[in-house]
């Protein structure tokens, strides 16, 4: 079996649990436009944190910044394999107007 298919394979077989983790997230109103949401933003850092430490990354940092935390993560125990470098923003979008959603935006 090739690496890929072994890898397919795995998310395959656990994607039950990746999708209660996405959900889990999303449920955290980390709106970074509104102040009043700045506890939450910094729960879905804490939120990350935990799950970069549960995958065993050598370096796990929340960066104070001016604005919003930085998350930072990385795993150097692969000399000589390529970099492979994974950039997001982990905030959402307001999600007003409430009224136009069919159920509550973050549950």
């Amino acid at each position: 079996m090739s690496d890929t298919q072994a890898a397919l394979d795995w998310a395959r077989n656990h994607k039950d649990d990746h999708l209660a983790e996405l959900k889990e997230v999303l449920s955290i109103p980390s709106v970074s436009t509104l102040p009043e949401h700045k506890p939450d933003i910094l729960r879905c850092a804490d939120w990350l944190i935990a799950q970069l430490k549960r995958l065993d990354l050598t370096t796990v940092e929340l960066k104070e910044t001016p604005g919003h935390p930085i998350v930072y993560g990385e795993w150097l125990e692969a000399p000589g394999k390529p970099t492979v470098l994974i950039y997001g923003h982990y905030d959402v979008q307001p999600a007003d107007p409430f009224d136009e959603w069919d159920s509550s935006p973050f549950d």
